[in-house]
């Protein structure tokens, strides 16, 4: 039974005749006529009678042109709603990004797109690392911010911010009056640690000449609660530069770069290469790259 079906046996019940109802649908009377005997076989009795020159439906015909009549307009209206949706879309886009992301790179990109896409609701899913790769992966997301780089190639991956990871330090602190921060600096001072993550992983390699010598005191899943221990002087730590500027200018932290060479952090918009892209999701891609730095605004490749 196909929707092609339905149609045909509605015209038949609106014009009362065969003949007239495959004028209608263009096709011949045999064909229209198979059609029907299809539908009959499919629910197991007789649609139409014939009375002399005229035909009528039978009860069960009475009961199917009933329900073929709202299945038809369902199917009008599912059409009417997508059609309204390519028009101004609506619907829901879930963004898998960890804690920091989440308060220092969507607020001003949220923002923007609500009053560009007032009709789609946003939702974020806080999420870490590799978490947020499997999230998009299985479609559980829409979209994922992470850093850089990303080995998995079913997704593109569209760079949209960047910044330093420096060492975070309470004001007066002695490693202040230092140009850079090498790994061998930290020996004999309590660490806070990010407790996992790509951050993390990249810091252990750094550390990892003087790991045995390291004074490990915290390993800490929130940027917010490291700025405050950090404040607090219970220890040092490391953060991106973006992450802490606020305090750094208001002079509740300072913050060093890591040497011998710079420890650079790369955020990327991830999604699925296979995945078609709504409106609203194509729009978003769009608002976010506004935000990016100037050496990111290009155009992502899309599905269809």
């Amino acid at each position: 039974m196909d929707l092609d079906q339905l149609h045909t046996f509605l015209e038949i019940v609106r014009l009362k005749s065969f003949s007239k109802a495959a004028q209608t649908c263009f096709r011949t009377q045999p064909a229209i006529s198979a059609q029907v005997r299809q539908l009959e076989q499919e629910v197991n009795s007789p649609l139409f009678e014939r009375l002399g020159t005229r035909i009528g439906l039978t009860p069960a015909g009475r009961i199917f042109a009933h329900y073929a009549e709202q299945i038809l307009d369902l199917r009008r209206r599912a059409q009417d709603e997508i059609n309204e949706l390519e028009r101004v879309p609506k619907g829901e886009l879930l963004i898998a990004a960890n804690e920091s992301t989440c308060i220092y790179v969507l607020p001003e990109v949220f923002s923007e797109y609500k009053k560009e896409f007032p009709n789609v609701q946003l939702h974020v899913d806080r999420s870490y690392g590799s978490r947020v790769v499997e999230a998009v992966l299985d479609s559980q997301a829409d979209f994922g911010i992470t850093q850089l780089p990303i080995e998995e190639k079913r997704l593109q991956t569209v760079k949209i911010h960047s910044d330093e990871i420096r060492l975070l330090v309470p004001p007066g602190h002695p490693l202040i009056a230092k140009r850079v921060a090498t790994c061998r600096d930290l020996v004999g001072i309590p660490v806070i640690l990010p407790k996992s993550g790509t951050t993390r992983n990249r810091l252990n390699l750094w550390m990892e000449s003087v790991e045995d010598m390291l004074q490990i005191s915290m390993e800490l899943d929130s940027t917010e609660m490291i700025k405050r221990f950090v404040m607090a002087g219970l220890g040092i730590s490391f953060l991106a530069a973006s992450n802490c500027e606020e305090e750094v200018q208001a002079g509740k932290l300072a913050t060093l770069p890591l040497g011998p060479e710079p420890m650079t952090r790369r955020l990327a918009l991830i999604y699925r290469k296979d995945k078609a892209l709504s409106k609203a999701a194509l729009g978003f891609i769009q608002v976010i790259l506004k935000h990016a730095g100037p050496q990111t605004r290009t155009t992502p490749a899309v599905s269809a």
